[in-house]
């Protein structure tokens, strides 16, 4: 048997395990790509993909008693020490805990209100000007709240950049723009609209429509889309 054949380096990029993840994403990957992910390497005779079938089969694939193994279960095979064992089964009790783990449901916005909500808290009290984006998925639930810049008294920068990387990094289904005016004065300056025109356009052209630009106050808002400026 030719062992180069048996060496996953000797593989085309795409169909090692960890680049093949790096490259395709973890959904593109077979239980045994998984497991051998876990396992790094397998045996003399066998790569760790070879190997992780193996293990698959004498459970008949079945995912649920792969998390039943003990470590005496699993160092029967050959290739598998105490060490590997042990990254199994932390690895499918990890898994085990996620699933019986309540889902924290995600803040839905609705309204202009509902976003004033969201954010109101990081900016309503500050000395100085900071700018957030509120990133929402295809719902219109909030993914993240994030700070993209910090300013003065009188001004900060939005760097649409940045902004806009940020969204597709989080595969953002739209945004909602949001700053604060320590003034107290809740009126968009002639910069806050030609920014919210600028941001609009170009969310428009990468499908990541601004569906709002709220200015935060002490203790009230403005909202572009209420007032119909967006």
């Amino acid at each position: 048997m030719n062992n180069q054949n048996l060496n996953i380096k000797a593989w085309a990029e795409a169909d090692r395990p960890r680049e093949k993840l790096a490259l395709k994403g973890k959904g593109a990957l077979s239980d045994a790509e998984l497991v051998a992910i876990l396992i790094g390497s397998g045996n003399k005779n066998e790569t760790a993909v070879e190997l992780s079938k193996k293990i698959l089969a004498s459970i008949n694939n079945d995912l649920n008693q792969l998390g039943k193994l003990t470590i005496t279960d699993l160092v029967q095979f050959n290739g598998i020490g105490e060490a590997k064992a042990i990254s199994i089964i932390a690895a499918l009790e990890l898994g085990r805990r996620r699933k019986g783990s309540d889902v924290e449901k995600k803040p839905k916005i609705k309204s202009s209100n509902d976003a004033y909500n969201a954010i109101n808290n990081v900016l309503s009290d500050l000395p100085h000007e900071e700018f957030w984006v509120i990133y929402l998925n295809r719902n219109n639930e909030i993914l993240k709240k994030e700070n993209i810049s910090k300013g003065g008294v009188s001004g900060t920068i939005a760097d649409s950049k940045i902004i806009f990387k940020r969204a597709i990094e989080l595969l953002a289904s739209a945004i909602i723009l949001c700053h604060n005016h320590p003034s107290g004065s809740l009126k968009p300056s002639n910069s806050d609209i030609q920014l919210t025109k600028k941001l609009k356009e170009a969310g428009t052209m990468l499908d990541t429509p601004v569906l709002d630009h709220l200015i935060i106050g002490e203790k009230d808002y403005f909202s572009f889309a209420y007032e119909s400026l967006m």
